[in-house]
């Protein structure tokens, strides 16, 4: 923990920008009769082979018992080993509304964007139309000619030039100078002035135009020369810009072309149409000033049952659990999903290595608890000190209540989808319970 902060300012300074986290207050909650059940890879079969039938029982117990004690009204897991499958829904989508969730309910899988933008950002690599070491200035002019604060703490006008260019590999890493600065409450004038700029990371997404919000950033000093320090999340929603721009459409536009309807992604995007709202799920977060749950985002007449204004590269789409699950199967698959290539295995290795120094590391413990890094949009597991820390592992967890990662050793992909907002960095005891009983539950 940070010195000198109260673990309640931590944890509300944190879940703002790291969990992207805001408040309010609370119901009752409605359970599912049963949880419902997906089998195996192959239509209408049951058989077994890669898990074990007895602990993945244990498994769905232990996580419909936070549905049962209220915790959440709902969740969906899937986990797959070997093209073996098992999707589970129990509870409800909302804590007022019995209506039940379903395999196929629509989540807001904030920072599981990431990995997709990476994901994109590549294929453009493959192509030619970006390079990882080329200076982005020509697609994004507000980014040449930076200015570096002389410390992170300085006033905004202290600064030095840049000593070099800001490149796509700087965004993918988080390394090209802006981001959430794990000072809490805030205190240094460039987090005050990315506040005032509405740009800095929280649970609410910005909601202007592209090129309003890439004004809003060129409009900052970096806290670091380009490639010398770690912050969190806004390298990922610039590279979202630099991908449209690059492509010559919409992020949503190229990623459905290129990622989502090649893989069957047919429910993920920056909105929810009309459609599609009642398998969207009421989002929650808990007030810190009085402990309870409320109602951060409707289904209905919310942020993402309308077109996105910013298509935030960084935590802006929802799926649901077999959408997200077919990315990450591909990942597993070195790029490749049955006769569907996306990426090149040598792409999905460079994305899926560690791309920072120690001191990097370290100095983002709080991200990484000296067990991990990062590699391009994701974090990968260096060191096994749980049960689901396999060293090459990867994925991310998503501030609005959701965790994918996938294992290359063990063959295993899993994501967990819940509606209720992370309240800070530390994991709630559902993420972990949800990994700790898929580990256990390998055969």
């Amino acid at each position: 923990m940070p010195h000198g902060l109260d673990r309640r300012s931590l944890i509300k300074g944190a879940a703002l920008s790291a969990a992207l986290l805001m408040p309010a207050s609370a119901g009752a909650v409605q359970k599912q009769p049963a949880a419902q059940q997906g089998g195996s890879g192959k239509p209408g079969s049951n058989a077994m082979g890669n898990f074990s039938a007895d602990r993945l029982d244990r498994m769905r117990k232990t996580m419909a018992g936070y549905v049962e004690r209220g915790v959440v009204p709902g969740l969906v897991w899937a986990v797959d080993r070997g093209g073996e499958t098992h999707v589970e829904a129990v509870g409800s989508q909302a804590f007022d509304d019995p209506t039940p969730m379903r395999r196929d309910s629509i989540f807001r899988i904030a920072s599981l964007t990431k990995p997709v933008t990476a994901a994109a950002a590549m294929i453009l690599v493959e192509e030619g139309r970006l390079r990882l070491d080329d200076p982005v200035d020509q697609w994004l002019p507000e980014l040449a000619g930076r200015k570096v604060l002389k410390a992170v703490d300085g006033r905004l006008d202290d600064t030095v030039p840049a000593s070099r260019p800001v490149t796509l590999r700087d965004l993918l890493t988080l390394r090209f100078g802006l981001g959430a600065i794990m000072v809490y409450p805030i205190r240094y004038p460039l987090q005050q002035a990315m506040q005032d700029a509405g740009v800095a990371p929280s649970a609410d997404l910005f909601r202007g135009p592209p090129d309003e919000f890439m004004k809003r950033i060129g409009s900052l000093p970096l806290a670091h020369q380009p490639g010398e320090g770690w912050l969190y999340h806004t390298g990922m929603d610039v590279a979202g810009v630099l991908i449209a721009r690059a492509a010559g459409q919409s992020l949503s536009a190229f990623m459905n072309e290129r990622i989502f309807s090649p893989l069957g992604m047919k429910d993920t995007g920056f909105e929810v149409l009309a459609e599609k709202t009642d398998r969207l799920t009421t989002a929650y977060s808990r007030d810190f000033q009085t402990g309870k749950l409320g109602v951060y985002d409707q289904a209905k007449g919310g942020r993402f049952a309308s077109p996105a204004a910013f298509e935030a590269g960084g935590g802006g789409l929802v799926s649901t659990a077999d959408d997200y699950l077919a990315f990450q199967k591909m990942m597993l698959g070195k790029g490749r999903l049955g006769d569907e290539r996306i990426l090149s295995r040598a792409a999905v290795e460079l994305m899926t290595t560690d791309q920072l120094t120690a001191e990097q590391r370290d100095s983002a413990r709080t991200f990484f608890n000296g067990n991990s890094g990062w590699g391009l949009g994701m974090a990968v597991a260096l060191k096994r000190d749980n049960l689901w820390m396999t060293p090459g592992r990867f994925g991310w967890d998503g501030g609005y209540g959701t965790s994918a990662y996938a294992d290359p050793a063990e063959g295993l992909a899993g994501i967990l989808l819940t509606q209720r907002l992370m309240e800070s960095p530390e994991p709630p005891a559902y993420y972990v319970d949800f990994w700790n009983s898929a580990y256990q539950a390998l055969a």
